[in-house]
């Protein structure tokens, strides 16, 4: 059968429908608009669109009386607030470039929660296999047992790629550590970012940048383990027959090594070498209840200890403009926000507890595929509509709906009222 109704129904319920949408729609446009909700939670006014680190050159907002930026000569750098996560300043901040040995940052970020220093492992020759020619070594050596916790000291000290070799065979063998450390990457917002050779050596297409390596320089500083190795200026080291050696921490700044001043406050973290990457650094240091950490890649001039040098500057420099400069982007910035669930909630991270046996610990497992689609950044004004809005204009929408199922209802009624008396109970299809 067909049903029609006047137009003076359709009309009333098409008002229905436009005064829901007015109604309701004010609401919509005052909903605010996505924003980083940094680590505290809370909205920062004058943080810019994470775009701004993108750019070629110097980035910095400077208010009155801040100190001028020092003229470094490093391809890329960056000074952040280790505690805000704020750039203060930055230059080339996402240029890629090769990381050298402080990609041992995140190595260290993806394999200490796995591998407790008290585990006891006795290395074996295809542990060593491998190594690239040149690489520094620490002296770990076939046959020999060594804790764990003297492999991670071989590894922040002397840069030992040795020790790296046999704690990622430990962690389920060479391409399945890289794996899992471009997961990790991933998973910090670390998208400049691609690892071939955990060790950090040179490798065609591994690369880094002044942001990410600051990300994972930052994330490093949160966990105790990490925090107590890059800060260790020296440390015994086992020999054979039950001998043992002095090693020294190969970041200057930290030991005061080659006439270099040691830097008031230093807490680490890495530095590196390679022919192709040149000096690179990743350096923390704590004042006045203030910790920044700096990145510097490649210093184009002033020799192999130039790296100290220019990051002594920045952090001289960041310790003098705080809060005399607004951050011209977020080291959480393009972080992934976890969605809603149990998995959402926020918390410190549990420390891991392996049961299983040294030989256990060796026994390869199944690798986790690295991410490769981008991590969205936090959304920002002017991106378009958020979950609010959207919640909003359904409503409108429902409302709308529901005032022409009332017509169409009434239309039936008023019909059937005015049906004439003994039909047969329906109505004549009208062709």
């Amino acid at each position: 059968m067909t049903i029609g109704f006047s137009s003076r129904v359709a009309a009333s319920a098409c008002a229905l429908c436009v005064t829901g949408v007015l109604v309701l729609g004010p609401a919509a446009a005052a909903a605010p608009a996505g924003t980083d909700p940094g680590p505290a939670g809370g909205a920062r006014a004058t943080a810019p669109r994470p775009a701004l680190l993108y750019r070629p050159g110097t980035q910095v907002r400077p208010r009155p009386g801040a100190p001028g930026v020092p003229d470094v000569s490093a391809l890329s750098w960056l000074v952040a607030d280790a505690g805000t996560g704020d750039v203060l300043a930055a230059s080339n901040a996402h240029r890629r470039l090769p990381p050298a040995s402080t990609l041992k940052t995140l190595f260290a970020l993806t394999v200490l929660p796995v591998l407790p220093g008290g585990v006891r492992h006795r290395v074996t020759e295809a542990e060593l296999a491998g190594i690239g020619a040149g690489s520094s070594l620490v002296g770990v050596a076939e046959g020999q047992s060594y804790q764990v916790s003297d492999l991670w000291r071989g590894v922040f000290l002397s840069s030992g790629n040795d020790a790296v070799h046999v704690l990622a065979a430990l962690n389920g063998g060479w391409r399945t550590t890289a794996a899992r450390m471009q997961a990790k990457a991933r998973s910090l917002g670390a998208l400049d970012t691609h690892v071939l050779s955990p060790d950090g050596y040179d490798a065609p297409g591994q690369v880094s940048s002044a942001y990410d390596l600051a990300v994972f320089g930052r994330a490093g500083l949160r966990d105790p383990d990490f925090a107590r190795y890059c800060a260790t200026v020296e440390a015994r080291f086992p020999g054979r027959d039950g001998e043992s050696y002095g090693i020294v921490n190969t970041n200057r700044l930290l030991s005061g090594a080659d006439g270099v001043e040691p830097y008031p406050g230093l807490i680490g973290i890495k530095n590196g070498y390679t022919s192709n990457a040149g000096n690179t650094l990743v350096a923390a240091a704590r004042r006045g209840g203030r910790t920044l950490v700096v990145t510097v890649l490649n210093p184009r001039s002033g020799g192999g200890l130039a790296v100290y040098e220019e990051a002594r500057e920045l952090l001289d420099w960041g310790f003098g403009a705080a809060g005399r400069v607004d951050p011209v982007g977020s080291l959480d910035g393009l972080r992934a926000r976890p969605g809603p669930g149990p998995g959402s909630r926020s918390g410190p991270r549990a420390t891991p507890v392996v049961t299983r046996s040294p030989s256990a610990l060796a026994a390869p497992e199944a690798p986790t595929a690295p991410a490769t689609g981008a991590v969205p950044a936090a959304p920002v004004a002017g991106d378009g509509p958020g979950r609010p809005e959207a919640a909003v204009v359904a409503g409108a929408a429902a409302l709308g709906g529901a005032a022409v199922a009332l017509a169409l209802r009434f239309a039936v009624r008023r019909r059937a009222e005015r049906r004439p008396a003994g039909g047969d109970g329906g109505e004549r299809r009208v062709r």
